[in-house]
């Protein structure tokens, strides 16, 4: 396999060069991380692990992230934070993953329904952007209307692919439901029966959408859940992305594993169906809940370590009015959180075998 910085410069990419990862990720069977990120403290954190990996990255913003992002004491009327937070986070990532050396496929995550104006509102930037710049400044973005019926979310996600394919992005779209609560986003009592996804749905969309445009990734459930649980509560079923494969495949006379598949709900899972699912199509990781708690790891071990120069300004074993800063400075502490996030992605990095393709 040639090295993806052989022909993709580094930096945000558009729907042309994201197809070529997707396409070698599958060939070379391996997927892309992707990490939510809230903050430029986290980009940062996840550019730099794919940096030392040498590994192309995915970084996405959720609604609320981006919320977070633009500022929690913003109070603009509407989605008008989310928009604004997805914005800032954007331009922040297309200046500095150029010097990172990394190419990154820049996303949003679950939109559904009712947060459809924030996309909307992206789009308009978006294209302002794209006429300025002749590149997108998403790489894609996600609609969710898993919980609308079929022939909505199919018509819904038909009339966004037109508008992303002009632009040069990708669509995200999801069939079935991933369980479990993350964002705002709350599947916890859902039928279990949505959890996973029917392989003529799949079919459905794929003639459907494949009919505008091939710049599109479908989020498959098969049991996945958003967070982390106990052994044996998800009960994972990968060969469902295989049947719908095999059957896709042999109905429209395409060669192996034709759709490109995304991983939901990532966090806690069994390695061995991780592996299943990536030679069944997987192309996109979704990591979030273990990257979250492995970042206050680094800071909880920080405190517990330092604890007595962090109860006051002053005082220290060598004498009480010696100072503490340097033990409470934010980029001390922080530091330590990034350190723990990195570590954690290089072993993500390594088992969905994305590590040293740059």
């Amino acid at each position: 396999m040639y090295k993806i910085l052989d022909i993709i410069k580094p930096g945000v990419l558009n729907s042309d060069e994201t197809k070529i990862i997707f396409s070698l990720a599958k060939k070379n069977k391996f997927a892309i991380p992707a990490i939510n990120c809230i903050s430029t403290d986290s980009i940062n954190s996840a550019l730099e692990a794919a940096s030392k990996e040498r590994s192309p990255i995915i970084i996405q913003f959720s609604y609320g992230g981006s919320e977070f992002m633009s500022g929690l004491g913003l109070q603009k009327k509407g989605h008008r934070n989310a928009i604004i937070g997805s914005i800032s986070g954007a331009k922040h990532v297309h200046l500095i993953s150029k010097y990172y050396n990394v190419p990154v496929i820049l996303h949003t995550d679950h939109c559904d329904f009712n947060h459809l104006p924030w996309i909307n509102g992206l789009l308009k930037e978006g294209g302002k952007f794209f006429k300025r710049y002749g590149r997108p400044l998403f790489s894609s973005h996600m609609i969710d209307l898993s919980k609308e019926n079929i022939q909505k979310n199919i018509h819904i996600s038909s009339e966004y692919l037109k508008k992303l394919t002009y632009l040069n992005m990708i669509l995200e779209m999801e069939l079935g439901c991933t369980g479990g609560e993350e964002d705002g986003i709350d599947n916890t009592n859902i039928n279990k029966k949505l959890l996973y996804t029917d392989t003529k749905d799949i079919h459905f969309a794929f003639n459907k959408l494949n009919k505008i445009s091939d710049n599109f990734i479908i989020a498959a459930s098969f049991g996945n859940i958003h967070g982390v649980y106990k052994p044996g509560k998800i009960q994972l079923k990968p060969s469902i992305l295989k049947k719908a494969q095999k059957y896709i495949s042999l109905v429209n006379k395409l060669p192996k594993n034709p759709l490109n598949f995304v991983f939901h709900g990532g966090s806690g899972t069994d390695i061995s169906d991780i592996k299943k699912s990536i030679n069944y199509g997987v192309v996109k990781f979704n990591i979030d809940t273990d990257i979250q708690w492995n970042y206050w790891k680094g800071v909880l071990d920080f405190y517990l370590n330092n604890k007595k120069h962090l109860k006051s300004q002053l005082g220290t074993k060598v004498g009480e009015s010696e100072p503490n800063k340097k033990y409470y400075d934010p980029r001390v502490w922080l530091r330590n959180a990034q350190k723990y996030s990195i570590k954690y992605l290089k072993k993500i990095f390594t088992i969905l075998n994305s590590h040293n393709k740059l």
